[in-house]
């Protein structure tokens, strides 16, 4: 095919002619490609893709960012997508954004963040990502085939870079699709009080080595599963990462040591307050087993409170799995949203503001907003592991526990990072004798569970230092017990009465099934997810001495489940 020749300067944004631009003619890498042809189920391309390779454009302070241009090889203009990434722009991030949104018709900016990929600078986890961004945008006005209208795209830190832009959005920028989006690193690492200790480790291993190619990370992925169990048993805890990450990450060192949310070294991380008052169309995508799902539903209201045009898909995927085997439904919601603001053809949108998949049901459903109702139902623990839709009678004590930081509860599935994320059928770990359940009668209908769910919960301790984990969990007639929400969170340091206690839970949409039943898991922790609280009252990261603790929950506890009724 011959390279297509254009004027563009009735696109350019100062009204003043442009030179002509003759698109290269390379093809996308061959790693690209061989990828691009195994996906099944997306849409039909509508033209060949280009490539322009290692572009340089300046940073905010001079260093050289470094970029790859993907676009359409056809005469027209063409909008452009703005994909800032820390992991490499090869695979697999060169055929799902810059190949695949090449082919529908977008000119496709692919670029290394600074100190990654070949841009110049140091890494930053966030101080630079606003400036950077800005800068690119400055650049991207001097392309002749820079049309005037910019969309943003791209998942986990790549939507921290989307949020980072939006502080102050260019008046170029249209459209926004952020997929399983950052924008609060200290939630990332820091939750309920505790440490998100596994987490941390794979954020350390993925920024180090992933841009570097899928060799390098994969030989650090091994690395530091083989060395996972060292890292986190050891006392104290500060610097045991070493060995497994290959080396000393002082930002790494930095976001595990500031725990406080208000410490002033967090001032300036969260990019969230982007979303007060934004009017770009916003589309926000997620799993329910996504780490940072959490983030995504505080974005969501905050851009509703703005009156800001914005959609929410919330699938069935963990983390990763979301763009693995969600990759056609994330692509079709993304492209839709991307034409429609973009290119002014909304034919593709669907009409329901809300989409979300119900589990156990294993359907999707269309909601107006979210959450679909602020209405909850209590159900309560009482004696004998049971679960009841009645209150009962006051109780000092329902049941007890000793925590043993020397042998931790282990986590099983949930919202992590890693493959071992999701849902898992928690048997082994409820057999342990340091969790307790209190589980419910075998439903007669079914019941739909859609919105934020919390377990109010009155707890003593005999040493004042304890963690409390509670967990959702489905139980199916054959009595396997498979998780659907948890959460954790550090007791108040203080005397032995008990404290009352919310733990928040994350947000679902399940139903729960004729003859399933309701369980509530009460533990001391999720361990390696969650850093192990030592009982010693000393900080995570320097704590020597493990000290057990027994935990203790009693009566006028409550888990709040937002039901609503039963689509048939």
């Amino acid at each position: 095919m011959t390279p297509p020749t254009r004027d563009a300067g009735s696109g350019a944004t100062d009204g003043v002619a442009a030179a002509t631009w003759v698109a290269p003619s390379g093809r996308p890498p061959l790693a690209a490609r061989m990828m691009r042809a195994t996906w099944r189920g997306l849409p039909a391309r509508r033209y060949e893709a280009g490539w322009e390779p290692d572009l340089e454009m300046p940073a905010a302070d001079g260093s050289t960012l470094r970029a790859d241009h993907y676009f359409p090889r056809a005469e027209g203009d063409f909008p452009t997508l703005l994909v800032r990434s820390p992991y490499g722009r090869g695979v697999p991030w060169s055929p799902m954004y810059g190949m695949l949104f090449a082919e529908q018709g977008f000119h496709v900016v692919l670029q290394s963040c600074r100190g990654t990929g070949g841009s110049g600078g140091a890494f930053d986890l966030w101080r630079n990502e606003a400036a950077d961004g800005q800068a690119t945008v400055a650049w991207l006005r001097d392309q002749p085939w820079f049309n005037g209208a910019l969309g943003t795209i791209g998942p986990s830190y790549l939507g921290y870079a989307q949020w980072a832009l939006a502080l102050d959005p260019p008046p170029e920028l249209r459209a926004m699709v952020v997929q399983v989006g950052l924008h609060d690193p200290h939630a990332l690492f820091h939750r309920g009080g505790a440490l998100q200790l596994e987490n941390a480790l794979l954020v350390g291993s993925g920024m180090t080595s992933q841009h570097r190619g899928f060799g390098p990370f994969l030989r650090a992925t091994l690395r530091l599963k083989r060395h996972l169990n060292h890292i986190t048993g050891a006392l104290p805890l500060r610097g045991s990462y070493v060995r497994g990450l290959g080396g000393e990450l002082p930002w790494l060192d930095a976001a595990m040591s500031h725990p406080d949310a208000d410490d002033p070294f967090w001032n300036g991380a969260s990019t969230g307050g982007a979303a007060d008052g934004l009017h770009v169309p916003t589309c926000l995508i997620s799993g329910w087993q996504d780490a940072l799902v959490d983030q995504t539903f505080e974005q969501y209201g905050r851009l509703r409170r703005s009156g800001c045009d914005t959609s929410l898909l919330i699938g069935p995927w963990t983390h990763t799995s979301a763009l693995q085997q969600g990759w056609s439904e994330v692509f079709a919601e993304s492209l839709a949203w991307l034409r429609a603001h973009l290119c002014d053809d909304p034919s593709e949108l669907r009409p329901a503001r809300v989409r979300v998949h119900i589990g156990g049901q294993e359907r999707w459903r269309d909601l107006d907003d979210w959450p679909p109702s602020p209405d909850t139902a209590p159900w309560y623990p009482a004696e004998g592991g049971r679960l009841t839709r009645q209150s009962p009678e006051a109780s000092a004590s329902l049941a007890s526990f000793r925590y043993d930081p020397a042998d931790p509860t282990p986590s099983i599935g949930g919202p992590l990072l890693s493959p071992t994320s999701g849902n898992r059928d928690n048997g082994d770990l409820e057999k342990r004798p340091d969790v307790l359940t209190f589980t419910g009668e075998p439903m007669d209908e079914p019941m739909d569970v859609l919105g934020p769910v919390a377990a109010r919960l009155r707890i003593s301790t005999d040493t004042g230092y304890a963690d409390v984990f509670a967990r959702l969990c489905d139980v199916d007639e054959k009595g396997r017990s498979v998780n659907v929400c948890d959460g954790l969170m550090r007791l108040p340091t203080g005397p032995e009465q008990p404290v009352e206690i919310t733990v928040p839970m994350s947000s679902t949409a399940h139903r729960f099934l004729p003859g399933h039943r309701i369980r509530l898991q009460i533990s001391g922790g999720a361990h390696p997810r969650s850093a192990r609280n030592t009982g010693s009252g000393e900080p995570a990261l320097d704590a020597t001495t493990l000290t057990p603790v027994r935990i203790t929950v009693h009566g006028a506890s409550v888990l709040d489940l937002p039901v609503v009724r039963a689509e048939r």
